[in-house]
Formats: structure tokens, C-alpha cells, sequence
């Protein structure tokens, strides 16, 4: 079975998603049988990474609202990911457009370290507030997983890895895919959002077991 995930490393229901689908995974009597794929989708392409200002600072400029309402507006997702074990830190976290990040899953893709990538991409943003935007960054995260470092710096000055991104976010228009994180199982059954375990486990074994 195939499980594709479209997903940004800069949404953090991406992020619980994942965990969430890996809790249900790991009680999945078939698990070994479930090859995961995960797949490039950019929120906002157009978006300018900004090291001048963070999240919080962000929402306050950019929606009109106050520090304490953008708090509030971040903490919901904050607290969903303490639920399922993770410390975001997501007033931190650096505006940063994720193209590059893209390019490097597209990457470690190709050498099996797809789910490698994504989960040291999101803890970078996430709880670590790194700019994943920053080549540096970005590979200094491959090599934390394993990857060359000099092939991943050839790779972000070049343009390889680039048509992939753009195939990916084409397969997600052509199926509907609004917003992220959206999976879909064998081209079957689809699930958006960071629904819960149960959801999951439910689709994996009515996907295995039609």
C-alpha cells in the first residue's frame, strides 16, 4: 500500500499530522507493507523570508491584530502538538519561504530518506526556529541525516530537484488538494488535516482490507 503525503515544512498541522499518522501506523498490523511518499506543496509561494521579524511579529502586521490576539491564535496548534509530543516554539519560528527546503526532500527522496528529511525539517522550524530557508541550514539538516554535504550544496545552486516540486504541486491541482496536510491512501481514500490516530488507522485497514 501507498501512502502519499502532500504537506509544507512550514505548516505546523503538517508537522502533527505526521505524528498523528505515525501513532496509527505503529498500531497497523501491516505496517511493513506501507510505503510512504511524501510529496511537495507550497502554502505561499510568493512568500519573502524575512529574518528582520518573527511569527508573532508577523501575524501582528500582517493581520491586525494585537500580541496577545496573535498569541492566542498560535497557541491552539501549539498545544495540539504538545498532545501528540512535540515542543513548538512557533512565536520563534523564522518567516521563511520553503522552496529550497522542497528542493532538498526531493532530494533525499531519491536516496530513500524521505521521511528522514521531512522530520528533521520540521523540528528545524518548528522547535529549533531555524530559518529553512538559509542554504546552511538547510545542509547542515541533510547531514544530520546522513546525506553529502557537497551534493546537497551543488544541488541548492542549481536548479535540480526544481521540476519535481513543480510536479508535485501540479498532481495536488489536479486532485483538488486545497490545503495541507492531505493524504491519500492507494489512490483510494483521502484524509485532510491533522485528524486524528483513529482516522487513520481506520483508512489504513479499510485501504488494506476493502
Amino acid at each position: 500500500m501507498e501512502v502519499k503525503i502532500w504537506s509544507d515544512v512550514r505548516c505546523p498541522f503538517c508537522y502533527i499530522g505526521k505524528k498523528k499518522f505515525e501513532a496509527a501506523l505503529e498500531k497497523f498490523e501491516h505496517k511493513d507493507k506501507v510505503k510512504v511518499t511524501w510529496k511537495s506543496f507550497q502554502l505561499d509561494p510568493a512568500l519573502q523570508t524575512r529574518t528582520d521579524i518573527n511569527t508573532l511579529d508577523y501575524f501582528v502586521e500582517t493581520k491586525g491584530v494585537t500580541k496577545e490576539q496573535a498569541r492566542q491564535m498560535l497557541s491552539g496548534a501549539t498545544q495540539m502538538a504538545k498532545e501528540t509530543g512535540l515542543d513548538f516554539h512557533l512565536e520563534d519560528s523564522v518567516l521563511a519561504n520553503s522552496f529550497k527546503a522542497h528542493k532538498l526532500i526531493q532530494m533525499a527522496k531519491s536516496k530513500d530518506l524521505g521521511n528522514e528529511i521531512e522530520e528533521a525539517l520540521f523540528k528545524a522550524h518548528f522547535e529549533a526556529s531555524k530559518n529553512i530557508d538559509d542554504p546552511e541550514v538547510l545542509v547542515a539538516t541533510a547531514a544530520s541525516i546522513g546525506m553529502d554535504e557537497a551534493g546537497v550544496k551543488a544541488m541548492l545552486n542549481s536548479d535540480d530537484f526544481e521540476y519535481e516540486v513543480k510536479q508535485d504541486e501540479l498532481e495536488a491541482r489536479n486532485i483538488g488538494v486545497r490545503g495541507v496536510p492531505f493524504f491519500v491512501f492507494d489512490d483510494r481514500y483521502a484524509i485532510s488535516g491533522a485528524q486524528p490516530a483513529e482516522a487513520f488507522l481506520e483508512t489504513l485497514q479499510k485501504t488494506m482490507n476493502p
